[in-house]
């Protein structure tokens, strides 16, 4: 990682992918005395008290093994084979890019991921957190983390995507494509004890702080062991990290999904997702280089949609009670 990917922080997060951003006025919803799909009691527990919850087995094993092997096949590696591994054309571009740096797969429309993010299962569990079934779903990308190339850094940092002083709530989650209990393969870290006293510790920042690129050093991350298939869901108030992959042979994919409150009056956002999967387009802003192949638009097909599939993109309306085809018109 060179000097300049490392000072990289808030002031240069303008543009985001837009699926990732709930409304500015969000909110989770309340326990009061309605009823859990998904999550159990225990599991809430976790939640409000460590800002995170694991979803055991969130989609079926099949499915997660055929996404190792799809992400193999996208980045051109053989996994048997730690010859293909470091490409020279990849090992540059993780010197100047942050996201390619971090492990990011440009990939975002895969048939394969969409059977992931409409799992009935995926959207129950999100129901739960915000207390209404009426979800759009993040078109976000996968991280493929290889053990340490030689010559290559990768400073792992806490951090948090989204202002944590925001006035709405926002989601993040990471589904588990391979096994991520071995700490030396990599993986999802967090500050909870931040999270529980966060308004403490924030009095003590200066004014001009960078929650990008925050001084935790006074806390220990806790590292959350994934089985492959089991879905993390975490507040975006909480801060986070990757962990490194300290090798010598197992690797870290996940793939990146959330849900947030479906935002159906935005014309132009409903009409740029629907677009997006349709043409295979990848979103565009910080840290999103785009594959500069353009594979996903050349050799794969537009994903099939469930009737749920249909409401979490947009295409469909939660309110609508007639069936459309997913080649109807979005408006």
């Amino acid at each position: 990682m060179t000097d300049a990917i490392a000072a990289l922080g808030k002031k240069d997060i303008a543009t985001r992918n837009p699926s990732t951003v709930a409304g500015p006025r969000q909110r989770f919803a309340a326990r009061g005395a309605r009823p859990l799909h998904v999550l159990s009691e225990d599991d809430w527990a976790c939640w409000q008290r460590e800002g995170y919850v694991v979803v055991r087995q969130a989609v079926d094993l099949a499915l997660a093994a055929a996404l190792e092997r799809l992400v193999w096949e996208f980045e051109e590696m053989d996994a048997d084979d730690p010859a293909t591994w470091y490409p020279a054309a990849r090992t540059e571009r993780k010197r100047r890019s942050l996201a390619v740096n971090a492990g990011m797969v440009e990939l975002y429309n895969h048939p394969l991921m969409w059977q992931a993010r409409q799992s009935p299962r995926v959207h129950r569990a999100f129901a739960d957190l915000w207390g209404t079934e009426a979800l759009w779903v993040s078109i976000d990308r996968l991280n493929f983390m290889l053990p340490p190339e030689p010559g290559v850094e990768f400073r792992s940092f806490m951090h948090w995507d989204h202002d944590p002083d925001g006035a709405g709530d926002n989601v993040q989650g990471v589904l588990a494509i391979t096994d991520q209990r071995d700490p030396a393969v990599g993986g999802f870290k967090c500050i909870p004890e931040l999270f529980r006293d966060y308004p403490a510790w924030r009095a003590t920042q200066p004014p001009d702080w960078d929650w990008y690129r925050p001084d935790v050093r006074a806390f220990a991350p806790t590292a959350v062991p994934l089985d492959r298939g089991d879905l993390l869901i975490f507040n975006s108030r909480l801060c986070h990290g990757i962990r490194p992959n300290l090798g010598p042979a197992g690797v870290r994919m996940a793939q990146y999904i959330a849900m947030v409150p479906a935002q159906e009056d935005d014309a132009a956002l409903r009409a740029w997702r629907v677009d997006s999967w349709r043409e295979r387009r990848a979103p565009r802003g910080y840290s999103l280089d785009g594959d500069p192949r353009g594979w996903e638009r050349t050799r794969y097909p537009t994903a099939d949609l469930t009737p749920l599939g249909e409401k979490l993109l947009g295409l469909r309306s939660w309110h609508e009670r007639t069936t459309r085809t997913t080649e109807g018109d979005p408006s």
